[in-house]
């Protein structure tokens, strides 16, 4: 039985696989995303110059051979800002997501497989959090916890738990009457087992799609944080943090804020093109 069940998840994973792989747009969003999480890893090796090293000599300069994105105002390599930037403001937007997804599937697991009160009490809880704006809650979060990185991580992922934990719950209660539950619960599968053994693996799809695009969103959410100063803060470069930083400058050095909202942009676009590829993969209409 679980060789059968692990030769229909292998199967499973390879169509998806190639049915993203046809959408060329995908690819090239993920292709783009690989390579930033690799020059995010490599950057402590590759980045031409100490990001923290100032050189008031050339406090302003625009793009050149020396400094591929120019300098800043205390004539720091924006490059290797940039660059370093990456660590932080992609990590905190994948451990955001991450932490956010895993107690929203927790939560809807349990609401979508018991029902009755305890989806009652558990649904009721989300209102409250979800009656919040989003952006108003991690500001006050943020306001109560700190500036920082771990607290900019905790306070992006109370936002997306309510998303997660509904959407989860939904498909729970879809499938939870189907018969394979019904056959796991006559051979007294524990309820831990049939949740997140049985039920789970047919109900996470659209959680995919909707998380691989939520790291976009919230990659976002931490670089606004930053720029009105509950985020990372300097010196440690962020994307967010170094809009922040020149936006004083707009006009006279144009670039500093340039290359750091490319890379936003960049990465943001990127990651959408590939939600897109995996809902189009994932959806059970397209399957041959």
């Amino acid at each position: 039985m679980k060789k059968v069940n692990k030769l229909k998840k292998n199967s499973e994973f390879r169509r998806v696989l190639r049915q993203l792989m046809k959408n060329k747009l995908a690819v090239v969003g993920l292709v783009i995303f690989i390579v930033e999480v690799i020059l995010a890893i490599l950057a402590p090796y590759i980045i031409p110059y100490d990001y923290t090293a100032m050189d008031f000599s050339v406090t302003f300069s625009g793009p050149s051979a020396e400094h591929w994105f120019g300098c800043d105002d205390m004539g720091r390599d924006i490059f290797s800002r940039v660059l370093y930037a990456s660590r932080y403001s992609i990590s905190i937007g994948v451990l955001a997501v991450a932490l956010g997804s895993v107690i929203g599937i927790t939560i809807g697991s349990i609401a979508g497989f018991f029902g009755g009160q305890v989806d009652n009490i558990l649904m009721r809880i989300l209102d409250v959090i979800q009656a919040i704006p989003g952006m108003l809650l991690m500001i006050v979060i943020s306001a109560v916890l700190g500036p920082g990185f771990i607290n900019t991580v905790f306070a992006l992922s109370i936002s997306g738990i309510s998303g997660s934990a509904r959407m989860l719950r939904a498909q729970m209660m879809k499938e939870r009457g189907s018969e394979y539950i019904e056959a796991s619960q006559s051979i007294n599968c524990s309820k831990f087992r049939t949740i997140f053994v049985h039920l789970l693996p047919n109900c996470i799809s659209p959680l995919i799609v909707s998380t691989t695009m939520g790291v976009a969103q919230t990659i976002t959410m931490a670089a606004s944080l930053s720029f009105i100063g509950l985020g990372v803060q300097p010196p440690t470069p962020e994307w967010g943090s170094m809009l922040s930083a020149a936006r004083q400058f707009m006009r006279q050095a144009p670039h500093l804020i340039i290359f750091p909202g490319l890379a936003i942009a960049v990465t943001v676009l990127a990651l959408n093109l590939l939600g897109d590829g995996l809902r189009d993969a994932l959806d059970p209409k397209l399957k041959k």
